[in-house]
């Protein structure tokens, strides 16, 4: 299955997201945690993704002091978004939490196992609200495990997709304790894998990825730990990713900051700044090694 070119213009804001890349080390090296998305999905339907989803407006309105591990004004210095007010900031973070564990089953919060992760989604599916779990079980969310890796601002005319959203990419490094698995609703497989491996798959047509994705996996596989990725996301501020598609006869090409067609001269990303859509596949124009150069 391959996913279809976009062309047309979304005029509408972009709708506010967020995700989690969930990492793990293992014997051969760091690996992370992809959901194939259901097939009938609206958004990406088929295509391998980090957990995440929409920010729900109960995410803002959750009670902080008692359920989140730190205050939203240290959360909203770390991602550098002067523009929205500490509350929305910690929404933010409660979006990624609430769709990490309502994806993949893994609870960041403290004190919290695989046994009490498991009742924390039996309450879920008998009807609960996020927020309500939380507060029966008294628990309290660990926002200081996530640190902000970037933000993705889907342009105009997305290129794989017929919706917008601003999506703020969170890492982190998955409980020792807890199991990550699909929920065989809006997700149907799931897989542990090393971001090369992922990428080579995705060159040789056995999985779908879009170009956040990509670039990301080709951004992660630069790191052998857990340990490496979060070093580098707390040392510095996440870099602000707002593609710029064209064509260049014919061939739907899609720039990033510090590309000689982009906007932002700036470069936000390791790697090549920009993507060509050939033979139903994102490549880098200089070829695959170039996503690891």
């Amino acid at each position: 299955m391959y996913m279809d070119l976009n062309f047309t213009a979304v005029t509408t804001p972009p709708r506010a997201a967020a995700t989690v890349v969930m990492l793990r080390d293992a014997e051969r090296g760091m690996e992370v945690f992809l959901l194939k998305r259901h097939g009938l999905s609206d958004v990406l339907g088929g295509a391998y993704v980090f957990p995440g989803g929409k920010v729900d407006g109960r995410d803002a309105e959750l009670d902080m002091q008692a359920h989140l591990d730190e205050a939203p004004h240290a959360l909203h210095a770390r991602l550098n978004e002067p523009e929205i007010n500490a509350l929305t900031a910690a929404g933010l973070y409660v979006a990624a939490l609430r769709e990490a564990f309502e994806e993949s089953g893994v609870l960041y919060a403290h004190e919290t196992n695989a046994l009490l992760a498991g009742r924390a989604t039996e309450l879920l599916r008998e009807g609960h609200a996020f927020d309500e779990m939380l507060a029966l079980l008294r628990l309290k969310l660990q926002a200081s495990r996530l640190a902000p890796w970037s933000r993705w601002i889907t342009p105009v005319i997305p290129s794989v997709s017929t919706k917008r959203f601003d999506t703020r990419f969170f890492v982190a490094g998955v409980p020792m304790d807890q199991v990550a698995v699909h929920n065989d609703r809006e997700s149907t497989e799931s897989v542990w894998i090393a971001p090369r491996t992922a990428l080579e798959q995705y060159r040789d047509g056995l999985i779908e990825l879009a170009p956040p994705q990509i670039m990301s996996l080709a951004h992660l596989s630069r790191h052998t730990s857990v340990q490496s990725v979060m070093d580098q996301a707390t040392r510095r501020l996440p870099p602000v990713i707002q593609p710029e598609p064209f064509d260049d006869a014919g061939t739907r090409t899609i720039c990033y900051p510090g590309d000689a067609r982009h906007t932002v001269h700036e470069c936000a990303l390791p790697g090549p700044t920009r993507l060509l859509y050939r033979n139903k596949r994102f490549d880098p124009p200089d070829g695959f090694e170039s996503l690891f150069a």
